[in-house]
């Protein structure tokens, strides 16, 4: 054995060190070296883990970014009558609070999520513990213990991974929310921003979209089967698993009964008269509209960053007219339509007979409009001082190279102004332009708002040169608005959530674009295309003013334009492609047939 020998006083000779002697300075030493070892792991511990609480509250972002969302701009269509059309870029639904709800509406959320939500602070610790006790005697994770604080704060403002990271984030929010607010105003944060269903936010965006009501109308069953979606949204839809909805929805009433919140005979009446959700369709029939709507409004106020209200001149009940009949008239072919009145107030566009399959509006995109450019020659010949009895000869005309024939190769000799626009010749225009000069028939259609878009030609006489429907119907309305000058407009009013007007409409007083005697002649001439032996004869019915129909070459584009004593009507027929329809669709066929039934 290895003895380790000292010197003693006795005799100056060496004496033995027993080992268990030996162990004892030993074993103390080990024991405050791993106590030191201890201590140090516990400091470095505590560092470690308040140096990572201190990083994760470094990283996050401001916290007083919670209070907005950032999103694009939710933009709510209104139609002439203030009734909602539909939204864009609604993610979220109207703001709400414990304050403008029905009770029952945010006791149904604290009833089933946190219902001592008013009694602890941001962690529930007694509701921690019963959640270890109930997942303990379970086996599984069957119950959780976030309060509605904690839920607000990863809802808001982190990430749906499961990280670490993100709760010591929740832990961190739910402290600063409870320190920050009051238990009423977290409430509301969680209420509107709560994700429930579709990629929808808040209870509202969710009452909207399910029961076609605001939250504020929800009926004490249909806040239990939202309440009843907040333990996880998709597997108690209303919409997808309405009998789990249902189920869990009662379980909900349940707990408000206990809680005091209603009584056991509002439970069994909310109860009995709980039904599966009936999604509220974004319907396509006012799509065109609320495009082009949206493309005017950027146009007014630029770039916007705040929701807003737009009031539009839109009439639903028109629009919807339209919107049934383009489709079933159509057939294989594509369609559009506008309604305005004379003051330009625009009441229906259709771009398309089915928004769903192409969203292309054609409405607003050019076309030839064949014969129904023609009321712009007879202007100028109007003011030039003929009449509609004023005889004109149709006979086969060219200019230079051009060579246009009338339909079916028909012509018909000395006839009058009237009749010659009533059949929609064409040596007249041409003879007529011949006479007063391409540039004041260019003038013409300046003075009516489209000049700048024709091509300095003969064949523009004719509608060679391409115009919208929306172009042409306005060309129209400016006879019809007694030879004043129209502006089309979509929009009336526009104003934020609060009511703050941001934009309205403000009409110039208008121009005087046709003198009376003109204005009279030329609606005499119109007149007389519906008339028995005119092209518009189908148009035809009580009311209508008259109208007037053009068909470009080889059947692309059938139009006809029509009025009667308050709205203006454009219809367009044709395909994408451009090639031709059948030979029998023209102007004077289906879409004068079209202008006939959404008047009637």
């Amino acid at each position: 054995m290895f003895v380790l020998t000292f010197p003693t006083k006795e005799k100056g000779l060496p004496r033995k060190v027993s080992s268990r002697q030996q162990s004892e300075p030993q074993k103390i030493t080990l024991k405050r070296r791993l106590l030191v070892w201890i201590f140090n792991i516990f400091l470095l511990s505590v560092v470690a883990v308040g140096g990572y609480v201190a990083y994760i509250y470094m990283t996050m972002p401001s916290l007083d970014s919670i209070l907005y969302e950032t999103r694009d701009a939710t933009i709510i269509f209104l139609d002439r009558d203030g009734n909602e059309l539909r939204s864009a870029n609604r993610i979220m639904g109207t703001p709400v609070s414990t304050e403008t709800l029905p009770p029952h509406v945010w006791q149904a959320i604290i009833a089933i999520e946190d219902k001592r939500f008013f009694q602890h602070g941001p962690i529930d610790m007694r509701g921690i513990t019963r959640a270890v006790f109930s997942n303990l005697a379970s086996g599984r994770v069957a119950a959780g213990g976030s309060t509605i604080t904690q839920q607000t704060a990863k809802n808001i403002f982190l990430s749906r991974k499961k990280k670490i990271s993100r709760k010591v984030q929740e832990l961190i929010l739910s402290h600063w929310l409870e320190n920050r607010f009051s238990k009423n105003q977290i409430l509301d944060l969680y209420m509107n921003r709560v994700s429930l269903v579709g990629g929808l936010r808040g209870i509202d965006a969710a009452s909207r979209a399910m029961f076609g009501v605001p939250a504020a109308q929800m009926t004490i069953g249909q806040s239990a089967q939202i309440a009843a979606m907040l333990k996880a949204p998709t597997t108690y839809s209303p919409l997808r698993n309405p009998d789990k909805n249902i189920k869990r929805a009662r379980a909900v009433l349940t707990e408000m009964v206990r809680q005091g919140y209603i009584t056991i005979t509002q439970a069994r009446f909310a109860a009995q008269n709980m039904t599966s959700a009936i999604a509220v369709s974004d319907t396509n029939m006012y799509r065109y509209w609320t495009d082009f709507v949206m493309d005017e409004l950027k146009s007014r106020i630029g770039v916007f960053d705040t929701d807003m209200y737009v009031y539009t001149t839109l009439d639903t009940r028109l629009q919807d007219k339209i919107a049934h009949i383009l489709p079933a008239k159509a057939s294989a072919n594509q369609a559009a339509a506008i309604a305005m009145n004379p003051n330009g107030a625009i009441r229906a566009m259709s771009g398309g007979t089915d928004y769903q399959r192409s969203q292309f509006n054609r409405a607003i995109s050019p076309r030839q409009p064949g014969s129904a450019f023609k009321p712009v020659v007879y202007l100028v010949a109007l003011e030039n001082g003929m009449t509609p009895d004023t005889y004109v000869n149709d006979s086969r005309f060219a200019i230079g190279d051009y060579n246009p024939k009338n339909y079916n190769e028909r012509y018909y000799g000395d006839i009058t102004l009237a009749t010659a626009f009533a059949k929609s010749v064409n040596s007249v225009p041409l003879k007529l332009t011949e006479t007063y000069g391409i540039d004041t028939v260019l003038d013409m259609a300046g003075r009516l708002g489209v000049g700048t878009k024709l091509r300095r030609e003969y064949s523009t006489v004719l509608g060679a040169s391409e115009m919208s429907l929306l172009d042409l119907t306005n060309i129209y309305a400016v006879i019809w608005n007694n030879g004043q000058s129209v502006h089309p407009y979509s929009i009336t009013k526009i104003t934020d959530i609060s009511g703050r007007t941001i934009y309205e409409h403000n009409p110039s007083d208008p121009l005087t674009i046709l003198q009376p005697h003109t204005v009279e002649s030329m609606t005499k001439l119109l007149a007389d295309v519906i008339a028995p032996g005119g092209t518009g004869g189908r148009a035809r019915a009580s009311g209508v003013l008259g109208g007037k129909t053009g068909t470009s070459n080889e059947n692309r584009d059938a139009w006809f334009i029509g009025a009667t004593d308050n709205m203006v009507i454009g219809i367009w027929m044709g395909n994408d492609d451009f090639t031709p329809m059948d030979s029998k669709i023209t102007g004077g066929t289906i879409p004068a047939e079209i202008f006939r039934e959404i008047v009637q």
